[in-house]
């Protein structure tokens, strides 16, 4: 084993006293600070591969430094060429970036392609001359899969380094490859642009003030005038005259400033009016933008590990022609989340889109009914391949970090309905209450599955049985309740917690634009969801006793 040890200034050797678990330093193979240093054995000898960091500027990258032995032990003697320049297209790809290998008994080289951005790209080359005396090689295409979800997949910012080696059993090829989700220095750098966001904003409310301030103020010149108790004191009385007319003079020539700016913006007329409107929305993108990069994670909106372990979930929403122009938005939105793997539209009526009206970045399915539906949310569908799904309306808007949060609570309780939306039901003849009352209240029962992730096997089976029957006719009759109805059978299953909830950092509902959501208006809505209580509390029991809230200490649910 090589590892790297440029910041000693020299390279090592490891060979394994118990593999992979015990190594011992074997000996110092050459006193220079290599890195991405590689050793391969080809036609006889032993090539030793690596760039010196000891130079400054381009060599750093552009150069490639070559030995060769009879022995892996050494020693190395330098190859007459050494180091090789490499300046392809401006571009600087001399640095290894992973192993040699051989394919069809010639030898390609890998190395990392400086690009136009920050991070570096795989670039492969085949080796067409190596010997003591000459080395010549030439750039073979190489095709990697562009990352679709752009800075959320896992090379979203780059990819440096490439390991492909053939399996002794057969002709599969493995391949191992780094990459990164977040460009290096890139928290220091959110932190900078939204702390300028943040002192652009005050400087403009500053300044607004001090426009604002200036067509308002008039200042009285009496206000300056000099006073003087003893008429002997000349000369302290001449000095508060040649002040005082100075001071005067300012003021005039403030007083003159503010009423021509005071001509030119009318703050009362309309377009002054206008130009304030202007003005004050630009101040709260600006806030926007610095609370976006500030506090929104690190922008690349990562997995949340459990255990060490990642995972992906099925994002599930239902909808139909009227609700077309928000599937597009939500498809091209949500597809860009690290853990979706596939998106399932649950398609009530009217003509369904074609896959190529969806912008997607993952796999896009839609799914069908015969009949239009609220139960059609949970319909068994043997084709989902995760085990978690989010059922999210497609008018709901909020980032992908917020679904990842609420995905890695999931996966933390996974026999529960996590969601972002928690109600309250109680009294004695119950009442549905929203999230400012539950919270006043100090505690929820109901979680919308309208915007939550569930084991879709256990809950859609419980919604599909027999006990479920009632509410489901209860569903068509009102065409409202299906996540209600889905809390009760929970709740039924459990004698402990069956929700929990995620505190979104900003979502929003489209719905309230677009006219076309049953729950448009709040009032009507609510009483329907009352009266499906009553009902659904008479045939599955009551959940008054279940009240929960701010339980868990991740911070999360407050």
């Amino acid at each position: 084993m090589m590892p790297e040890s440029s910041k000693k200034g020299n390279l090592r050797l490891y060979y394994a006293v118990d593999f992979p678990l015990k190594w011992k330093s074997e000996k110092v193979l050459m006193e220079r600070p290599l890195v991405d240093s590689v050793i391969i054995n080809f036609q006889g000898s032993y090539w030793l591969l690596g760039s010196d960091i000891s130079s400054y500027g381009p060599k750093q990258r552009g150069e490639l430094c070559i030995w060769y032995s009879s022995s892996p032990l050494g020693p190395w003697n330098p190859h007459k060429q050494s180091p090789v320049h490499n300046n392809k297209d401006n571009r600087l790809s001399a640095r290894n970036g992973g192993r040699p290998f051989i394919y069809n008994g010639s030898l390609y080289r890998i190395g990392k392609d400086r690009g136009a951005g920050s991070g570096y790209n795989i670039q492969v080359f085949r080796v067409e001359v190596l010997t003591a005396n000459q080395y010549k090689e030439v750039v073979v295409p190489f095709v990697l899969e562009k990352p679709l979800k752009g800075r959320n997949a896992w090379n979203g910012a780059r990819s440096h380094h490439l390991d492909i080696q053939q399996h002794p059993l057969g002709q599969l090829w493995i391949g191992v490859m780094d990459g990164d989700r977040v460009p290096l220095g890139d928290s220091v750098h959110r932190l900078t642009v939204g702390y300028m966001f943040y002192g652009v904003a005050s400087i403009s409310v500053l300044l607004l003030g001090a426009l604002i301030g200036a067509i308002m103020c008039i200042l009285p010149l009496r206000w300056y005038l000099p006073h003087t108790e003893k008429r002997s004191d000349t000369l302290k009385t001449e000095k508060q005259v040649f002040l005082c007319h100075k001071f005067s003079s300012l003021i005039c020539n403030v007083n003159k400033l503010g009423s021509l700016i005071g001509g030119r913006i009318n703050y009362r007329a309309r377009k002054g009016r206008v130009y304030i409107a202007v003005i004050l929305l630009i101040l709260v993108v600006l806030t926007c933008f610095g609370t976006h990069y500030i506090f929104g994670g690190n922008g690349a909106e990562e997995p949340y590990p459990v255990k060490g372990r990642y995972s992906q979930f099925t994002l599930l929403t239902m909808t139909y022609d009227a609700r077309l122009w928000n599937l597009k938005m939500f498809v091209e939105h949500y597809s860009k989340c690290a853990s979706v793997r596939e998106i399932v539209v649950v398609w009530n009526k009217g003509r369904p889109p074609s896959l190529g009206e969806l912008k997607s970045m993952v796999p896009v399915r839609i799914r069908i009914e015969n009949k239009n539906t609220l139960n059609n949310r949970f319909n068994i569908d043997k084709e989902i391949k995760t085990k978690g799904v989010m059922e999210l309306d497609d008018d709901i808007m909020m980032t992908c970090d917020d679904l990842e949060r609420g995905f890695k609570v999931w996966r933390e309780h996974p026999d529960r309905i996590v969601g972002y939306y928690p109600r309250l039901a109680e009294g004695r003849l119950l009442e549905y209450c929203n999230e400012r009352y539950a919270r006043q209240q100090g505690g929820y029962n109901i979680i919308l599955t309208g915007a939550a992730f569930m084991d879709h096997e256990l809950a859609f089976k419980r919604y599909w049985s027999e006990e479920a029957e009632l509410g489901r006719q209860v569903v068509d009759s009102f065409f409202n309740c299906e996540d209600v109805l889905l809390n009760f059978l929970f709740a039924n299953e459990s004698s402990t917690s069956t929700v929990e909830y995620v505190k979104p950092t900003w979502a929003i509902d489209m719905s309230k634009f677009s006219g076309v959501a049953i729950s448009r208006n709040t009032q009507a809505h609510y009483h329907i969801r009352s009266k499906c209580l009553a009902i659904f509390s008479g045939i599955y029991g009551n959940l008054t006793s279940k009240r929960f809230f701010n339980s868990r200490g991740d911070g999360w649910d407050v």
